[in-house]
């Protein structure tokens, strides 16, 4: 899986795609790492390209989301696919990280 990172107003978006699984985990928390390091605490995932999640992804989220909080910030998730929307919900992940529609709607209420 690869990622790709956009500094946007108010937020950092960061994008994958393919399958966010015990391979892919590492180098999620990584990248969240990284922009958290450089300042940006108001986070973005972007699941639109991702059309499988397991629970390393899970855990990866999660912990992408801990760090964010430590730092100041937030991170949001958007634009989930049905399969990640399934397992979110078996989950009650959904609760924790609630899926919006789109990466712009995830911090407008704001």
């Amino acid at each position: 899986m690869q990622f790709s990172t956009e500094h946007r107003t108010g937020y950092t978006e960061i994008s994958g795609n393919g399958r966010l699984n015990m391979v892919a985990a590492p180098k999620l928390r990584e990248v969240v790492g990284g922009v958290v390091a450089a300042g940006s605490t108001r986070i973005v995932v972007n699941l639109a390209d991702t059309s499988f999640i397991d629970s390393s992804g899970l855990g990866a989220l999660i912990g992408c989301l801990k760090l964010a909080r430590q730092a100041g910030g937030d991170l949001r998730i958007a634009c989930v696919q049905p399969q990640v929307k399934m397992v979110l919900e078996l989950t009650s992940m959904h609760r924790v990280l609630t899926p919006h529609p789109t990466a712009e709607d995830a911090f407008s209420d704001d």
